[in-house]
């Protein structure tokens, strides 16, 4: 069966943690969103984090007003980040754990604990007519956890993946795609959209794009990083290339 075609999100977030560095508005992370576009993006996603350490409120109001294409809200799942969401009005909004002290997102949401807290926001947000997406671990009982709760979309952590890729634990990797693959077959056979970050880079991203369940990827801080050496419409267009090069190994 011939794979359905392969989005790219481009999370813009390390843009503005360059900006906030210095204060003032360069580099401006809206510019950054629209050329990322122009080069190939189906999307951008911002995450606007409690402690406010690199997206600000303005920039998601700027981003809604100015891109043409969707724009997926990463949000904590609580009262204040709904309200600012239900304001702005996204196309999506993906649903992810924070914890003030961490670099990055460090793992999925434990939504089979955390399905009583979860369900109402999920729902709210549903009925604000903004499509919601929960960012887990790529397990088969969190699958059917997350069709359970009506969300209809998951992105499946592939941070454990890449560290495994980075390090060259050849059977880490193994396993850890192996994990991606079932979630997503299984996802997927449960009626769920199905998408992968965290961590992908040019060289870890053509393995996760060859999982044929999966739709779009959402890709930041390796395209920003790449972007100090190559620009940053250089940098979106070598990873679409290397998506490319991925999804044309899922047999036709």
């Amino acid at each position: 069966m011939k794979a359905l075609p392969l989005r790219l999100g481009v999370n813009i977030d390390h843009v503005a943690t360059v900006r906030n560095a210095r204060g003032g508005h360069n580099p401006d992370p809206i510019r950054a969103a629209n050329m990322a576009v122009l080069a190939g993006a189906d999307g951008i996603t911002a995450h606007l984090r409690e402690d406010r350490r690199h997206i600000r409120d303005e920039d998601m109001e700027r981003l809604k007003r100015n891109l043409f294409v969707p724009l997926n809200f990463e949000m904590a799942a609580t009262p204040e980040m709904v309200e600012i969401a239900r304001r702005i009005h996204p196309h999506a909004c993906c649903l992810v754990p924070e914890k003030r002290e961490e670099r990055t997102t460090e793992g999925g949401l434990d939504i089979i604990g955390g399905a009583s807290h979860l369900r109402p926001v999920i729902q709210e947000l549903k009925g604000e007519g903004i499509r919601v997406s929960l960012f887990v671990e790529p397990e088969i009982d969190v699958m059917a956890a997350a069709a359970e709760l009506g969300a209809p979309v998951v992105e499946l952590h592939t941070g454990t993946y890449c560290e495994a890729f980075v390090a060259g634990d050849e059977a880490k990797v193994a396993h850890e795609l192996e994990r991606l693959r079932r979630a997503a077959a299984h996802g997927a056979g449960l009626g769920l959209e199905i998408h992968a970050g965290h961590g992908l880079d040019l060289n870890s991203v053509r393995p996760v794009a060859a999982i044929s369940q999966i739709v779009e990827l959402n890709i930041g801080h390796s395209l920003i990083g790449e972007a100090i050496f190559m620009g940053l419409d250089e940098a979106v267009r070598a990873m679409r290339a290397a998506m490319d090069e991925g999804r044309a190994q899922v047999a036709a």
